[in-house]
């Protein structure tokens, strides 16, 4: 016949005192009350372990701060955890690293993860004005919570005071940065859904505004504001390069010597400066051939054609030229990266084929084998498209001095 243990009572619990070695007071049902010789009181639940049968303790905590009746209870608990094979133990040692992950797993670390993963796919800069912007509006409320505790009313209140200020590409680019740091704690475990994955609807569109351009027939008036603005011969440089190759403003802050093929009149940009990641190779007409001669005997023992104001040693800031035409009477009507759309606009206006015109703004052709078709076809076909544009150019400067006609005037 089975031994029936009599049940403690608070008081048998209380005036328990501790003696020479330690020893359990057993209420029954595996659980008892261990006193230490210094007088400590520890419950302790004794059980066999699922499957393998072994004898295994667990501790459930400390008398008085926990009493009889919370012993009782979570010998229930691991009693009921047994009776469906779950041992009472692991089940503990699983919720506290489970919470010691929740607690450790911030949006902070994801957001971390984030920036690594995105520096094979996106250039430098991106991924440093995308930090950037995360870094002002987001990190500020959600670094340091549980990736799991992030809902859809903590991004509200952040996107609310750019939407105030009608900042809609900013509230877009953050929402989107937002989920993908989310995705990823999808993808490792961390929680199981993106609470946040229909968000982006609840926030205005924002609207796709086109770089601020001039009509093809004001190209003279551009080259008159810009041959009496008051710049350096460098910006003045820049500005032409970029007019005269339709290279965007970060292609020409950060040209280097090096890409530039002079035996065949061709720039070569490698693939991981553009957008597209892909090689452009520019033909280069006499205009800019005049154009690198000059700027040859400012730079040319540096590494870069536009070397910065502060740090000689590293390139010119892709916003020089933007700056410059702003500062000299065409805020508003024209921005740098406009002069592309007006290289764009006046070709197609002369009905140059759109695929040479598009394949010389580094516009990547969808079509992969129109692509290979167009590195080497198009390219005679573009040199004199190009030597179109320069002349164009130098037509339109009559009466404006520009860096191209200097050759001439030395001369």
């Amino acid at each position: 016949m089975a031994k029936i243990t009599k049940p403690l009572s608070n008081t048998e619990v209380k005036n328990a005192k501790p003696k020479d070695k330690e020893y359990n007071l057993s209420d029954g049902e595996g659980l008892s009350l261990r006193i230490k010789p210094k007088g400590s009181k520890l419950w302790i639940f004794n059980y066999y372990r699922p499957y393998t049968k072994k004898r295994a303790n667990i501790g459930f905590g400390q008398y008085p701060a926990l009493s009889l009746a919370e012993a009782r209870k979570l010998r229930s608990n691991a009693r009921e955890l047994l009776a469906k094979n779950i041992d009472p133990k692991t089940d503990r040692d699983d919720k506290v690293q489970e919470e010691k992950n929740t607690l450790e797993n911030t949006f902070g670390k994801y957001a971390d993860t984030w920036k690594i993963l995105k520096t094979s796919q996106w250039k430098e800069p991106t991924i440093r004005r995308a930090h950037q912007t995360l870094t002002k509006h987001a990190l500020p409320t959600l670094k340091d919570l549980p990736i799991s505790q992030v809902k859809p009313k903590q991004i509200i209140a952040i996107m609310k005071p750019l939407i105030a200020e009608n900042k809609r590409e900013t509230v877009k680019r953050l929402c989107s940065f937002i989920n993908q740091i989310m995705r990823l704690a999808v993808a490792d475990g961390s929680i199981e859904f993106n609470p946040i994955s229909d968000l982006s609807g609840f926030f205005p569109t924002a609207v796709r505004e086109h770089f601020k351009t001039l009509k093809p027939e004001q190209l003279p008036y551009l080259l008159k504001v810009m041959a009496r603005a008051k710049i350096s011969d460098i910006t003045r440089c820049m500005f032409e390069l970029q007019l005269h190759t339709a290279v965007r403003p970060v292609e020409a802050a950060t040209a280097r010597w090096e890409e530039f093929n002079l035996e065949e009149n061709l720039w070569i940009i490698p693939a991981n400066k553009m957008k597209k990641n892909r090689e452009h190779i520019i033909p280069l007409s006499p205009q800019v051939i005049n154009l690198l001669d000059f700027l040859r005997t400012i730079s040319g023992k540096k590494e870069y054609l536009f070397p910065g104001v502060k740090h000689p040693s590293s390139h010119a800031n892709r916003e020089t030229v933007n700056t410059a035409m702003k500062r000299n009477g065409l805020k508003g009507q024209i921005v740098s990266h406009g002069l592309r759309a007006l290289f764009s606009t006046t070709c197609n206006e002369q009905n140059f084929e759109s695929d040479i015109i598009e394949t010389s703004l580094a516009h990547l052709d969808k079509d992969v084998t129109r692509r290979s078709y167009n590195r080497s076809e198009y390219l005679e076909r573009r040199k004199k498209l190009m030597c179109w544009w320069s002349d164009h150019i130098e037509k339109a400067s009559v009466g404006s001095l520009s860096i191209i006609s200097l050759k001439e005037l030395r001369s």
